[in-house]
């Protein structure tokens, strides 16, 4: 340990040995030269300067008594820094004065002297060596002791400081190693999570986390918006009109700076600028109009404002969803315009298929399709032909409306499928569907009915109640939809059917599904209820005692659109007569609202055999979020909902399923400007 000497009048710095209580003058104050030094402070003579002077190597001669200043700066035992004055006749004899011009006497020792120990020379004048000292703030070495001459106490303290700095080291490093590993470990957890089938945020290869204020000065912006529009209202209320006027206009501007920006990635660069000029706007605002019961009846009074707004963009957007879905776009318009038109020009005798001897073979697979979309059902029998490995076992029965059985015919007749056999039928056609024999018609036909359907005031208001709006739509006026009922009636030579709806799409060979066992049940179909979903209790109204009495609420719900119905089975036990009889109770729709799932739950009550989900997946018309492996593994997709995929609604990531079986080179849809 070193200790520092301050002597007055001139300032030295003295190595302060504890151990052999030395004091070395190790430094010159800049201010003064050499030789002034040497005249004002010789040497004091000491017995180990007097064997130096005799050795040659102390010059000065003895010094004049002079009474010297000295004040002494240290470090006692206990490691704090004292300072005492002491006067330079009470030194003893073994302190030591030693000048710059003594650097080449003091500094060099015989070969005898430093046999065996290690040699340090000092480095005066601002000399220094990195190696063996560290530099003071005048330039000076200071220099270091050997352990050998510490004091045993120190020793141990030394010893003791370098086990702590060693044991800290330690724990830190095994710290770090424990972090590291957790992060590793919640890394790894991520990536189970991730859902590697969405594309463009994950890839396999790359993993991207958003940044959890990402969108922070969005969210700033936004809610000074809100804050400048409370306070501009009760400045305008006090009269405040400059203060209001500053208020709209940064609100305005800030509303112009966030755009349609979803994140703070996408503000414009004065942004930020304009946030904080709303910011020392609202300051001011503050210290003039803040009262927090004032401030909380406007922030009230704006949620409310804000609910009543969301409440009404809800219903117009249910009303305008529900118009979109009714509504045939203008390409769909014209195919059937124009299939129409060429089918009238054709001859009496290119107007009919071939292959009429298939039509009731009860040992090749048949299809029914009930719709009036041409354009959708060319898709269903194009996607089924295109999977199946005997497309020439295969028969496609296919029932429209009176308006489009033209163009429903000529379609199929300049575009046949390979190999298999298409049949056109007109529901019209059919003179035992009548009011007398089928309840729906009659229903139809009464003048409850037609209010319910027909009035202005209740079908097309945007304000009016948009729960039932959806089973307004047109297609329940229609028999199409409720043909299904009567497949027995339809095709009474046939054994087994298999109903399709227009809005699917084939993506496998169905034909496993003929030898499919329904173990005596008449209708195969794949099950939609998951937990507490999709029951019985969604459809029917277990309120009325008819229905509570005779079904069971938690039931499973199936799905219409892909089914398998054993005809035999189904005029055994007089499936239609079922249906009737439910249908006759319901005429004041207080059983279930319209529409043909909810008297198909009831009609083939533990009359259904499931499918395996695999056969029909369901949801691509209103869900945006399925498993896109399960889509593609599944051998039929339905667009069953509103966003049907030839309408502009369509979800976009889904459509391709089904666009991909759509002839667009074909001349029809070109001229109708029907594209990708």
């Amino acid at each position: 340990m070193y200790h520092h000497c301050k002597i007055t009048p001139s300032l030295y710095f003295v190595n302060f040995a504890a151990a052999t209580n030395q004091c070395y003058l190790t430094s010159l104050p800049p201010i003064f030269s050499r030789g002034e030094l040497k005249g004002l402070f010789p040497s004091y003579d000491c017995p180990q300067c007097i064997n130096r002077k005799e050795h040659g190597r102390i010059s000065a001669a003895r010094p004049d008594e002079k009474n010297i200043d000295i004040l002494v700066t240290y470090t006692d035992a206990n490691g704090a820094v004292r300072t005492r004055s002491i006067n330079s006749k009470d030194l003893s004899t073994s302190w030591v004065w030693r000048y710059p011009s003594d650097e080449d006497g003091d500094h060099k020792k015989s070969s005898k002297e430093v046999e065996g120990k290690s040699q340090k020379p000092d480095k005066l004048e601002g000399t220094i060596d990195h190696s063996n000292g560290n530099k003071n703030q005048y330039g000076v070495v200071v220099e270091h002791k050997s352990a050998s001459e510490l004091h045993p106490i120190k020793l141990k303290r030394q010893r003791l400081r370098n086990e702590r700095r060693e044991w800290r080291t330690a724990e830190l490093i095994e710290q770090d190693k424990e972090i590291e590993n957790q992060i590793q470990d919640a890394a790894v957890e991520r990536a189970k999570e991730l859902d590697t089938t969405s594309k463009g945020k994950y890839n396999i290869w790359r993993k991207e986390y958003e940044n959890p204020n990402a969108d922070s000065t969005l969210k700033l912006m936004r809610d000074q918006i809100i804050m400048a529009r409370a306070y501009a209202t009760i400045a305008k209320a006090k009269n405040e009109d400059s203060l209001y006027d500053s208020l709209i206009n940064h609100s305005r501007e800030s509303q112009l700076a966030i755009g349609e920006a979803t994140s703070d990635s996408e503000l414009q660069p004065s942004a930020l600028d304009r946030a904080k000029d709303m910011g020392h706007v609202l300051a001011a605002a503050k210290d003039q109009l803040y009262d927090c019961m004032t401030l909380a009846r406007k922030l009230r009074v704006m949620l409310q404002s804000a609910e009543t707004g969301l409440n009404m963009l809800k219903k117009r957007s249910a009303f305008l969803i529900q118009l979109a879905a009714k509504t045939v776009p203008r390409p769909l318009h014209c195919l059937p315009l124009l299939l129409t038109t060429d089918f009238f020009i054709r001859r009496y005798e290119e107007r009919e298929f071939p292959n009429k001897e298939k039509l009731e073979d009860p040992s090749l697979f048949h299809y029914a399709i009930f719709s009036d979309n041409v354009l959708a059902t060319s898709v269903v029998v194009n996607s089924t032909i295109l999977h199946a490995k005997e497309p020439e076992k295969h028969v496609f029965h296919i029932v429209t409306d009176k308006l489009n059985f033209p163009a429903m015919k000529m379609w199929f007749l300049v575009n046949p499928p390979a190999a298999a056999t298409i049949h056109v039928e007109n529901v019209d056609d059919f003179t035992w569907l009548n009011s007398t024999y089928c309840p729906v018609l009659r229903q139809l036909e009464s003048a409850r009915m037609i209010e319910y359907y027909f009035k202005a005031h209740q079908s097309n208001s945007l304000t009016s109640g948009t729960d039932n709006l959806k089973y307004r739509n047109p297609k329940y006026l229609s028999m199409l939809n409720h043909l299904r009922f009567y497949l027995p009636e339809v095709y009474p030579k046939l054994e087994k059917i298999l109903f399709l709806d227009d809005d699917i799409v084939v993506q496998k060979d169905l034909t496993p599904l003929w030898s499919v066992n329904l173990q005596g049940m008449v209708n195969g179909a794949v099950e939609t209820c998951k937990e507490s979903f999709h029951r019985f209790d969604k459809y029917l109204n277990f309120s009325n005692p008819k229905i509570s009495e005779n079904f069971d609420p938690n039931a499973c719900g199936w799905a219409f659109g892909m089914n398998v119905f054993d005809l035999k089975e189904w005029r055994r036990r007089n499936i239609t007569g079922i249906y009737h009889y439910w249908q006759e109770r319901n005429e004041d729709r207080t059983l279930w609202k319209l529409g043909t799932l909810p008297p198909g739950l009831i009609t083939f009550y533990n009359l259904t055999h499931p499918l395996d989900r695999s056969w029909h997946v369901l949801g691509l018309g209103y869900d945006p979020a399925l498993n896109k492996t399960e889509i593609q593994n599944g051998a039929v997709v339905h667009y069953n909902g509103n966003y049907k995929p030839w309408l502009d609604l369509a979800i976009a990531k889904y459509k391709a399923y089904w666009s991909r079986y759509v002839m667009f080179n074909n001349s029809y849809l070109q001229l109708c400007n029907i594209r990708e």
